[in-house]
C-alpha cells in the first residue's frame, strides 16, 4: 500500500467521522442505530441474513433452558 493510497483512506475516514459528528451533535446526546451504523460502516444496500438453526440445535438449547427452569424451581423450593 503507497503513501498516496494511505492518506486518500484517512481522508475517507476524516470525512466519514465529520458526518457521524454532525449526525450525533444534532441529536443531542442520544445516539441513533442509524447513527451507529453509518459510524461503524454497515451496508445497508443488502438485506440481513438471517441464521438458521437446525431442529437438533434447537432442542439441545430448548434441553438446556428447561434444565435450567427446573434447577431454579428447585432452589425456589428450599
Amino acid at each position: 500500500m503507497g503513501i498516496n493510497e494511505i492518506v486518500a483512506a484517512l481522508d475517507d475516514e476524516i470525512s466519514r467521522l465529520e458526518q457521524v459528528r454532525s449526525l450525533l451533535a444534532g441529536t443531542k446526546g442520544s445516539v441513533t442505530h442509524a447513527a451507529t451504523s453509518f459510524a461503524f460502516g454497515a451496508n445497508q444496500d443488502k438485506p440481513r441474513k438471517r441464521r438458521h438453526l437446525s431442529a437438533e440445535a434447537r432442542e439441545r438449547i430448548a434441553a438446556a433452558q428447561r434444565k435450567r427452569w427446573a434447577a431454579q424451581k428447585k432452589a425456589a423450593k428450599k
